[in-house]
């Protein structure tokens, strides 16, 4: 899963300039996850599947963000199919010792492998969050633990 993961509000679906495949950023659109936030509900865009379905076919991909965290979550998961879901850390903090968080992130890496999608964890701190993630089925993890933001780029640690 190469690429970059690029936050979309889901009003930015309103805008047409999104969807012209003459914007630098759709030379690499396949290499891109479009990242739509839960912090709005997926309904306030009319027509919002008909988007998504453009996006796709210009190359994009589609991740729910902060899954866990928003309005919809089950509900966006349907409606959008994405290639990615990435769990708010609100799920991860402390996971090793929270054993209902346990069973939320196995059922949904169980569900992301049915559907063919990857299960991103956000916001991992601690080696016993990385460990207990990796043990429930997560693809994939990002947090403080890697890295922080830096300039230039930060080396990540494993």
């Amino acid at each position: 899963m190469p690429g970059i993961f690029v936050n979309l509000h889901v009003l930015d679906l309103e805008d047409e300039d999104l969807f012209d495949p003459a914007t630098p950023l759709a030379a690499f659109a396949t290499r891109i996850h479009f990242e739509i936030t839960e912090r709005a509900a997926l309904e306030r865009v009319k027509d919002a599947q008909p988007r998504i379905t453009r996006l796709r076919a210009l190359g994009y991909r589609i991740a729910i963000d902060d899954l866990g965290e928003g309005y919809s979550g089950l509900t966006s998961f349907a409606h959008l199919e994405p290639e990615a879901v990435k769990l708010d850390m609100s799920l991860i903090r402390g996971i090793e010792t929270v054993p209902m968080k346990r069973k939320l992130v196995r059922a949904m890496a169980t569900l992301c492998r049915e559907l063919d999608a990857r299960l991103i964890a956000e916001g991992v701190e601690t080696a016993a969050e990385r460990d207990t993630i990796v043990e429930l089925g997560g693809d994939l993890l990002q947090g403080f633990l890697f890295a922080k933001p830096d300039f230039p780029f930060p080396v990540p640690v494993f």
